[in-house]
């Protein structure tokens, strides 16, 4: 009898961990997608969540990932930068995602960051933004000023670009445009641009009268030094601004416009005959010629059913981030965050504009830039490019307090002074 209890529960163990098992394969690795659906920055954001389901949606057509399908758990937190903080949470500690991709602002990241940091998330950030920040829980996709706004500025002073010896540094008033703006102020001081050929001016999120503003610019454009404008404005503040640009008359060969912001998302929304010449800088621009990203476009287009959806840089950074999620966590064989974060050092990934994009240990990647100039049919024309990938550098070289500073990622895990970056296993 004794023999016969055990047999059944020998039995009964078996069935009840292959039962346990095929239970555990059936459950899903559930990510977070956190970006404003609604409010000021909607018009930017919506197509990154649509570029995440598509990218899961390819993955779970795959096979899914470590044997289980993927599933994205959407909120919306309004471009509301506080709501960002809150929504982070309930996705860590009420949905268990293994990874979050979103925010837009560094308003939102900055309010996303303790969150992660207290709860040991990993935060995949597809957008430009001003560095100064290293967090061993974020990994940077979009440009540091190294690899946006300075080559920018190197494009605008030179003779292939506008020649410019004036600057308009105009902004949306957050973090990434004054703080960004610091930056290029430092920079065009070592580059011999005095402060008095330099006019600084900030706005409010959705902020909608550019005429004041926009008249002021001409009049500090009449010094007889060609004069450019940088534009870090954000969000749907942009239809206005351009809408008065053409207006007003701004001819970009006069007086040009370069965007950090603005992309093919933005721009189709706008009369872009009327803003030929005037450009933006950034790693990828939907025009690119080569097999690889005319199969994204594809992808894209049938994805949303909709053969005139446009593609753009913060969806390309959004395309590199998932893939090298992905390819961390089966080179892990776990979804644990500090098993994903080791893996994800060195991860590669082929970039839509040409080249490989490598994930740096200072959690930035290694990628082209690229400046675009705005054609008639809505589209940008690269009109420079560098040669190979660079670096992103999350601690500017041209603020003080920062220049001597690189990610040293060793305990108790924070960023200070380095010769040069080290790592340690977490």
């Amino acid at each position: 009898m004794k023999v016969k209890l055990r047999l059944f529960a020998a039995i009964g163990g078996i069935l009840a961990f292959g039962f346990g098992a095929f239970a555990q394969a059936d459950e899903t690795i559930k990510i977070g997608v956190l970006h404003s659906l609604s409010g000021t920055m909607a018009v930017s954001e919506t197509p990154l969540k649509d570029t995440v389901l598509m990218l899961v949606e390819e993955q779970n057509k795959k096979g899914g990932l470590l044997g289980r399908k993927i599933e994205a758990v959407v909120l919306d937190p309004a471009s509301d930068w506080p709501k960002f903080a809150a929504q982070a949470r309930e996705l860590l500690e009420k949905h268990k995602v293994a990874a979050i991709f979103g925010c837009w602002t560094s308003a939102s990241r900055k309010s996303v960051l303790p969150v992660v940091e207290e709860l040991n998330g990993l935060l995949f950030y597809p957008v430009q933004y001003e560095g100064q920040e290293s967090s061993r829980n974020i990994f940077y996709l979009g440009s540091a000023p190294n690899q946006q706004a300075i080559p920018a500025v190197d494009y605008l002073m030179s003779k292939d670009g506008a020649g410019a010896e004036r600057f308009v540094l105009l902004g949306t008033d957050y973090v990434y445009p004054r703080t960004s703006n610091r930056i290029l102020r430092f920079y065009l001081n070592s580059r011999g641009i005095s402060n008095a050929d330099i006019m600084e001016h900030y706005t409010p999120f959705g902020h909608s009268d550019w005429a004041g503003i926009l008249a002021d610019i001409k009049k500090f454009a009449t010094s007889g030094k060609k004069t450019a404008i940088v534009s870090t404005i954000n969000g749907d503040a942009n239809f206005p601004f351009y809408k008065e640009l053409a207006k007003q008359g701004f001819n970009a060969s006069e007086i040009p416009v370069m965007a950090f912001s603005v992309n093919e998302v933005e721009l189709a929304r706008l009369d872009a005959p009327s803003l030929v010449g005037h450009m933006a800088a950034w790693n990828y621009f939907m025009s690119v010629e080569n097999p690889r990203n005319a199969a994204f476009i594809k992808k894209w287009r049938s994805f949303t059913k909709d053969e005139s959806r446009v593609t753009s840089a913060p969806m390309a950074a959004t395309n590199v981030a998932f893939n090298m999620w992905v390819q961390a966590v089966e080179q892990a064989g776990t979804t644990n965050v500090n098993a994903v974060r080791q893996a994800m050092y060195g991860q590669k990934f082929k970039n839509l504009s040409g080249g490989t994009a490598v994930m740096n240990a200072n959690h930035h990647l290694s990628k082209p830039v690229l400046i675009g100039a705005i054609q008639a049919d809505g589209q940008f024309k690269v009109v420079w490019q560098t040669e190979g990938e660079v670096a992103g550098d999350a601690w500017s070289d041209f603020l003080p307090e920062s220049a001597p500073l690189t990610a040293n990622w060793t305990y108790p895990w924070v960023c200070g002074k380095c010769a040069a970056p080290r790592f340690k296993a977490d």
